[in-house]
């Protein structure tokens, strides 16, 4: 592992075997992935130049970054197929494993990890995600109003962030919740869905979600419903609980 010290920059490889394909045809295939940490919250993939199997063609696009220098961009190319401007390579990086890789959009192709599909992001090996079953006493309120109450919480340990209390519906005020056109995506979790609350005149927009069909390893938050800790104020066994300081903050 290195790290630069003006940008803390974390680069190590990782030991998982990762492809890359750009509408089933494939464009990367490598035993030997860098993860590099651009910001600190998770990793993104580079890939050695030796594992593309795709050509890159230079698009006259550059970009700098202070930790990893000098990007040169490409578009991606793999029989007749063309995502633009899919591709970095820091030729004169600072960091010395990046100048013989590639940064690939993770957006722009399908990623695999082994054999199983990877989406917004590469999994943090540092990171884990516990689901527990609990009888702790959850209420959650917001400006005063008492929107869920429950005896049987999931809790959502991992790493970095706050606890996450998922209720069942039947224990929230579904009636003060009103769908969102909001979804986020996670690569642990899956896709969730929001609902905005309106307490009073006052809608808290985005301030609840739910994973109806979530990833097989978080399968025990199908269907629950789970509250922003940073926006509302919940009370676990009778104490109200500090709001923590997050990015979802």
């Amino acid at each position: 592992m290195t790290e630069d010290r003006r940008g803390r920059v974390k680069v190590e490889t990782g030991q998982k075997r990762v492809r890359v394909y750009l509408r089933g045809k494939l464009v990367a295939d490598t035993l030997r992935p860098l993860l590099v940490w651009e910001i600190p919250y998770y990793p993104t993939y580079y890939v050695p130049l030796t594992d593309v199997r795709a050509d890159l063609d230079p698009n006259g696009i550059t970009e700098h970054s202070p930790s990893r220098g000098d990007a040169t961009g490409y578009d991606v190319m793999v029989e007749g197929l063309r995502a633009d401007g899919a591709a970095l390579r820091y030729l004169d990086s600072p960091l010395s494993e990046l100048k013989d890789a590639v940064r690939l959009d993770i957006a722009a192709f399908d990623w695999f990890e082994e054999d199983e599909q990877v989406f917004v992001h590469p999994r943090d090996p540092y990171s884990r995600v516990d689901i527990l079953g609990s009888s702790r006493h959850v209420r959650v309120e917001i400006d005063g109003v008492t929107v869920a109450d429950s005896h049987s919480p999931r809790i959502l340990f991992e790493t970095g962030l706050p606890a996450r209390y998922y209720l069942p519906l039947t224990d929230v005020r579904m009636d003060l919740l009103t769908a969102s056109d909001t979804h986020t995506s996670c690569p642990y979790k899956g896709t969730a869905d929001y609902w905005n609350v309106r307490v009073g005149d006052t809608e808290h927009a985005d301030i609840v979600w739910i994973y109806r069909t979530p990833l097989p390893e978080s399968q025990k938050v199908a269907g629950l419903a789970c509250f922003y800790n940073e926006k509302v104020d919940i009370y676990l066994d009778g104490v109200r609980q500090d709001r923590p300081h997050t990015p979802f903050g």
